[in-house]
């Protein structure tokens, strides 16, 4: 029977737990995306807190696709030395990290980049943003950016890389009908939609070679009229999974799903409650082998224990309740079973947004409340 706390490996990197930090935008890079000391010992906290396998938050694969102040990027050699120092300092603190690869899409704010707003389709976003077509060219830049990027990641020393195409950021947009309105080999029928996935995955392991881990985080659905179901969700893992993918870790929404967004608010309150996508993992479990991540609103041992052991999920991602409190797995593995703290209240992400560095105001104020702290 799988045991949360046992070592298992996927390609080659051998893992102490199946607890996975899953990817979240610290917005502690330095202004031009290197990384700075405050982002390593962010990281190394992490580590030693227990984290089997830490994702790091987004990295930008090229200078448009960035999301937001503060993000880190792999877009350049420059970047290399700050990404060594984070990954040295995860290893140094006994952990593993991969580096997420991203690009926003549609979703990056040219106010930040000055630069065009690109995407699968000419977008006009509710906040404002208006996105043009990318072309044939840009399309096929992108994709050797990420496998570039990928490169920089293991010459830096990174366990793995994990492809960003959830959320509804540049490659969750081409795999969505609600986004991708292109009549090219990019668009319309899903083969076409997956099309850009698979060659980004093509590319990373021409650049990295087939002995280094590659995750990719995909929605379970967008939670959008007209957009990437269930069934699109299915048919697209059995692809990774044919070309090689060596995890799958399943999210949902995007910034424009309503209350069904990635990084819902309201504590869940009971065991029925929590892991938001147990009816999609369940649907993909059946129809593929690859190592399956599961995220979204887990927040007891109990329910991270059940996932495993009824194998609907092989690791178990926390994003928020790691916030809250870096050491939650290594009190877990000491005995202490009570759940996370985290109140799913998303006060976490203000002070992100206002480029000071992501962390748990509601925690931070108990403490200055408590006495002896």
């Amino acid at each position: 029977m799988p045991d949360l706390f046992e070592s298992t490996t996927i390609n080659g990197m051998t893992l102490e737990n199946r607890f996975v930090r899953s990817a979240t935008w610290e917005a502690m890079a330095a202004e031009d995306g290197t990384v700075t000391p405050e982002l390593c010992n962010f990281v190394a906290q992490l580590a030693a807190g227990s984290v089997g396998l830490i994702i790091s938050g987004h990295a930008y694969v090229s200078p448009e696709g960035r999301a937001g102040i503060r993000q880190m990027g792999a877009d350049r050699k420059a970047c290399i030395a700050g990404l060594a120092e984070m990954a040295a300092a995860v290893h140094a603190a006994g952990g593993k990290i991969v580096l997420q690869l991203a690009h926003a899409g549609c979703q990056a704010p040219a106010e930040l980049t000055g630069l065009d707003v690109i995407g699968p389709s000419a977008f006009q976003s509710p906040t404002g943003i208006t996105a043009r077509a990318m072309t044939a060219d840009e399309i096929a830049d992108t994709i050797e950016a990420f496998g570039k990027a990928a490169r920089r990641a293991r010459e830096a020393g990174f366990d793995g890389v994990q492809i960003h195409a959830a959320h509804g950021y540049l490659l969750s947009q081409f795999l969505s009908p609600f986004f991708n309105k292109r009549d090219d080999d990019f668009g319309g029928s899903p083969d076409n939609r997956f099309r850009i996935i698979l060659e980004v995955l093509e590319s990373i392991r021409h650049h990295t070679g087939p002995d280094y881990p590659v995750l990719i985080k995909i929605n379970s659905e967008d939670f959008l009229e007209g957009g990437f179901s269930q069934d699109d969700m299915l048919a697209l893992a059995k692809r990774l999974q044919m070309s090689g993918i060596d995890a799958i870790e399943l999210s949902g929404g995007t910034g424009l799903s309503g209350k069904y967004t990635p990084v819902r608010s309201g504590d869940p309150k009971s065991a029925k409650d929590e892991a938001f996508y147990r009816r999609a993992a369940e649907r993909c479990r059946d129809a593929i082998e690859v190592p399956l991540i599961m995220v979204g609103g887990i927040r007891s041992l109990e329910v991270a224990e059940a996932l495993v052991k009824d194998r609907l999920a092989d690791y178990i991602a926390l994003s928020r309740p790691l916030i809250c409190e870096p050491d939650l797995i290594r009190r877990w593995r000491a005995g202490d079973r009570r759940r996370s703290r985290c109140l799913s209240d998303n006060l976490c992400f203000k002070p992100a947004l206002r480029g000071e560095g992501i962390y748990c105001v509601t925690e931070a104020l108990r403490k200055t409340e408590t006495p002896g702290h």
